[in-house]
């Protein structure tokens, strides 16, 4: 019985060398699931995640801020290109959403000057276009009538006083017809009221402006204080396209870009504009602020509530850049992965500026003449996390 005992001993003990040294050797390889990289084992077996036969992989050295060494195979299978930075131009480029409405720097108001009921108004729609000098509206007004009642009256009186000295009928008609005009009558009107001398119940009031009707504020019938508005006018020739802008591209505007409306109800159709407007307060519950550009609208065949883009390109400067896709962006910032010699690369930590459609600027990081990867390099990180378990963005000191 002694005997059975000591021979288990000796079995167990010789196992357990055994797996020891089975550990001991393969100390330069490790066991991963090349369906879960970041299972990780110094042991053969099964991954606990998916249940497949764990890979044995080789281990390797863990040089400092991420190095990476790479077969030729891996190489041409992941399309790894590198190329030297250099310098060169690039410019910012922004697109926003945009709708197009009325220049309210062109807009006008015809008002009335003079207390008054409307006995007719010659314009009812929104969007009528109103041309100079075309009557807009009657009023009925006691307190004109009266005025002009006073004018004939200061014309018929100025021949029967014409020798009275204590009395100049010259500046009485004058300040009785200046009291017309102020009020709104025109100087036609007032040259037909001297010749007929018939003072009729309602006036007519004539535009002053050209345009077409963006406000309608008042009916036949209404009775008006003077200054009240009737209509608001907006002139055509020119339109804004207003744009949102959100609080994160806020930093990145610039008030001297280069203005572009993009119109797609109109097969893409470019306009140059300007930006006129940047409002300085920024809505709270949205986080968004609103920029305006102005636009030329030859032959009005812009109208206002058509959909836009408005695109600012800020100007060129010479300046190192990449293409975005060789930029890896995460939480710390943004990477690139180097070549340091062959097949060995590095990723490195930079920052970036300006971009454009598809390329980005390196502000710092990068040296002038440096490989740096430019197509791969999400497969790089990939790798790197496959072999090291971590991202290279976690070596990186700052």
């Amino acid at each position: 019985m002694k005997y059975l005992f000591f021979i288990s001993i000796v079995l167990v003990f010789l196992s357990c060398k055994t797996k020891v040294e089975d550990i001991t050797a393969d100390s330069d390889f490790y066991y991963t699931c090349s369906m879960d990289p970041q299972v990780i084992s110094n042991k053969p077996g099964k991954c606990p995640i998916c249940k497949m036969e764990l890979t044995r992989v080789k281990k390797q050295g863990n040089n400092a801020y991420g190095d990476l060494e790479l077969s030729e195979q891996q190489i041409q299978l992941g399309n790894i290109q590198t190329d030297s930075i250099q310098n060169g131009s690039i410019g910012d480029q922004m697109v926003l959403n945009a709708t197009l409405n009325f220049n309210q720097m062109n807009a006008s108001a015809i008002s009335t000057r003079v207390d008054g009921r409307i006995e007719r108004l010659y314009f009812k729609n929104l969007g009528d276009y109103i041309q100079k000098g075309d009557p807009v509206f009657d009023l009925y007004s006691e307190e004109l009538n009266n005025a002009k009642q006073e004018y004939v009256l200061l014309l018929d009186k100025q021949r029967t006083f014409a020798n009275e000295p204590l009395i100049n009928f010259q500046h009485l008609i004058q300040a009785a017809k200046n009291k017309l005009l102020l009020w709104g009558m025109t100087e036609i009107q007032i040259q037909e009221l001297a010749k007929k001398k018939n003072t009729q119940t309602f006036t007519s009031f004539y535009s002053n402006v050209s345009g077409y009707i963006t406000e309608l504020n008042n009916k036949e019938g209404d009775y008006l204080m003077q200054g009240n508005s009737l209509y608001k006018v907006s002139n055509l020739d020119q339109l804004w396209a207003e744009a949102q802008v959100y609080t994160s591209q806020f930093a990145d505007l610039n008030r001297n870009s280069i203005a572009t409306v993009r119109l797609p109800d109109m097969g893409e159709k470019e306009i140059q504009g300007s930006i006129e407007f940047v409002n300085p307060e920024i809505n709270p519950d949205t986080r968004i602020n609103l920029i305006r550009v102005t636009i030329p609208n030859i032959g009005h065949q812009l109208k206002p509530g058509m959909a836009a883009y408005v695109i600012l390109k800020s100007p060129a400067r010479k300046s190192l850049s990449l293409p975005i896709n060789a930029v890896i962006r995460g939480a710390k910032g943004a990477s690139v992965w180097i070549e340091t010699r062959k097949n060995h690369f590095k990723s490195v930590m930079v920052e970036t500026g300006l971009e454009n459609d598809d390329r980005i600027e390196i502000k710092s990081g990068l040296k002038n003449g440096q490989s740096v990867v430019v197509s791969g390099a999400y497969l790089l990180n990939s790798e790197y996390v496959f072999k090291k378990g971590n991202s290279p963005m976690e070596t990186h000191q700052h």
